[in-house]
């Protein structure tokens, strides 16, 4: 896999040692470097790169604007680069793979580019499942419907589960917080904003229950109330109420009401 990559600094010592950095990996290929951001939004949809290093403060366009430049097209992964650590709020709010610090460190290099090939392979899984989707519906549709019937089961559908979210950046109290998802016992909502409730910790989302559903996948969370989501895999114990309701009772002992709209959750409780 090789991850086609462009460098966008208005500093040419910045790029020069971007490049000295990457050239010890194998699968960076350097496609552009740009030195502003209309560069830099010209070179991206022309090139479509997988990835691209991008400084923060540059002259007229700067980073996040070269962000919001491209929302009409399929972004690639960003990793901002800047000399100035206020900044990292926002770029994790702009849904950064990662934030480095100039001088760039090697080794906190490396860290970055395990992170981007993890992100870029679960991409590619998912996109390669929907490609040979479509052939099969085209030319064998009896083996499309047998295909999809496999990566519905609990057995076979791990591209499908690959574009499920496997961090959360978490902005709260003025600190991002990397959440684990398999950390997160139960969300609550409270309008735009989700209560996210793991073992060490309270957050809060501003976000809908709608779109953080979108975010995580199904067979894991599930909602279990109008405004509760569960972590399945954390449920221990199955407690019947009145009127075909319900309460699960967590790993951290917390006990959440299911009500009858979702009773079906817990059918996959009952053996």
């Amino acid at each position: 896999m090789t991850i086609r990559t462009i460098l966008v600094d208005d500093e040419k010592l910045a790029i020069q040692g971007m490049e000295l950095r990457l050239a010890a990996h194998d699968d960076v290929e350097i496609v552009d470097t740009c030195s502003n951001g209309r560069e830099a939004i010209r070179s991206i949809k022309t090139n479509k790169p997988d990835l691209v290093f991008l400084d923060i403060q540059m002259p007229g366009f700067d980073g996040f604007s070269v962000v919001q430049g491209l929302m009409e097209v399929e972004p690639p992964l960003f990793v901002f680069v800047t000399a100035y650590a206020d900044h990292a709020i926002r770029a994790f709010e702009a849904q950064a793979a990662d934030y480095l610090m100039k001088p760039v460190e090697e080794a906190r290099l490396g860290d970055t580019l395990d992170r981007v090939r993890q992100r870029l392979a679960e991409k590619r899984g998912v996109e390669e499942a929907g490609r040979l989707m479509e052939v099969l519906t085209e030319h064998a549709p009896e083996a499309a419907e047998e295909l999809g019937a496999e990566l519905g089961s609990d057995g076979g559908d791990a591209p499908a589960a690959n574009r499920f979210e496997k961090l959360i950046n978490i902005k709260d109290r003025g600190q991002i917080f990397r959440v684990d998802v398999d950390n997160i016992e139960r969300i609550d909502a409270a309008g735009d904003y989700m209560c996210i409730y793991t073992a060490e910790n309270t957050l809060i989302l501003r976000e809908t229950m709608k779109d953080l559903e979108r975010r995580l996948d199904p067979r894991r969370f599930q909602r279990v109330h109008r405004s509760t989501i569960v972590n399945l895999d954390l449920v221990k114990q199955v407690k019947p109420h009145t009127n075909g309701e319900c309460f699960l009772v967590l790993e951290s002992g917390a006990s959440v009401k299911v009500s009858r709209s979702y009773r079906d959750v817990v059918a996959r409780f009952v053996h």
